[in-house]
């Protein structure tokens, strides 16, 4: 995709004209690739808006000119696109979303209205937009009065239907199936035991397989493992486990950010580097999740 960049300078005494400037391209969406050059992907309404704003500013003896501009190669190309990365912007509307009382109508009509508006300047949008639009259609869903089970399409289980039973994943854990594990003996089945897969075509019957293709409980709808296991036994309703979720699905799949991932991320790539298999790697992670549980619910109470 090329872009159009506007090169604009206004004079220092427009204050007036400065907010004004500042304001359009807000509105617009503009990434800024340096002070005073702004980008938007080139379309003719772009090129309009962008000509309109250019207008104005010779109108406030201030300098305007459109350019187009395009990547040398793939990476530039990348490199630009990256600048118009909106996922700080769904984590405030996550963060909205999340507090928002379904029961409160024109709560949820303005978080409409906000999700409504940043979709309308996501030029490329990924993973963080899904997450946001399925948050909405949940607060939209209770709003309504809509049953839990139609919730993404996963059916409401009874951990007492799951007591004692071996589960099964692929070897050498990664994230999701680190948590999804620690969420299972910890929450679903505190006796469980675990058979790590060489290759899961291969998994016994007798089992529940969780991340994995096939399995009965992976990925649904944009949620990673961990996610669908939650929701399955209404484990999602506690506001620790879904902080957890949102963790976890981060650094998945990515999406919107979590301030803590970059963290969880560096200990659990040490351990799963000095643990001699996976049964020692999920015993020290477990310890991991175990603290961030305790101090989300801390956070909690605190609020």
């Amino acid at each position: 995709m090329r872009f159009l960049a506007l090169f604009v300078s206004l004079p220092t005494r427009q204050g007036a004209g400065r907010m004004r400037l500042w304001r359009a391209l807000r509105s617009l969406g503009c990434a800024t690739l340096r002070d005073g050059v702004y980008l938007l992907p080139d379309v003719p309404e772009h090129a309009l808006a962008l000509g309109q704003i250019a207008a104005d500013v010779h109108g406030t003896q201030g300098k305007a000119e459109i350019y187009r501009l395009d990547g040398r190669d793939d990476r530039q190309r990348a490199g630009l696109a990256a600048l118009f990365d909106r996922s700080s912007d769904y984590a405030l509307i996550m963060e909205r979303l999340a507090q928002a009382n379904a029961g409160e109508p024109k709560a949820v009509q303005s978080l409409r209205r906000d999700v409504k508006r940043l979709l309308a300047i996501d030029y490329f949008p990924g993973e963080a937009q899904r997450q946001a639009l399925d948050a909405l259609a949940r607060l939209e869903a209770m709003a309504e009065g809509e049953p839990i089970s139609a919730r993404g399409g996963i059916r409401r289980l009874a951990s007492a239907d799951f007591q004692g039973r071996t589960w099964a994943t692929r070897k050498n854990l990664w994230v999701d199936r680190l948590a999804s594990a620690w969420l299972i003996r910890r929450f679903i089945d505190r006796k469980a035991r675990f058979l790590w897969l060489d290759n899961p075509k291969k998994c016994p019957k007798s089992v529940v397989g969780f991340d994995f293709d096939g399995a009965p409980f992976t990925h649904v709808a944009g949620r990673v493992s961990f996610e669908v296991l939650a929701a399955s036994f209404a484990l999602d309703e506690d506001p620790a486990l879904a902080r957890i979720g949102a963790l976890v699905h981060f650094l998945d799949v990515g999406g919107v950010p979590v301030a803590e991932a970059a963290g969880v991320e560096a200990v659990l790539a040490g351990w799963r580097e000095s643990a001699a298999d996976d049964d020692k790697l999920l015993a020290e992670a477990g310890r991991v999740f175990d603290g961030l549980y305790k101090n989300f619910q801390l956070e909690k109470a605190h609020d």
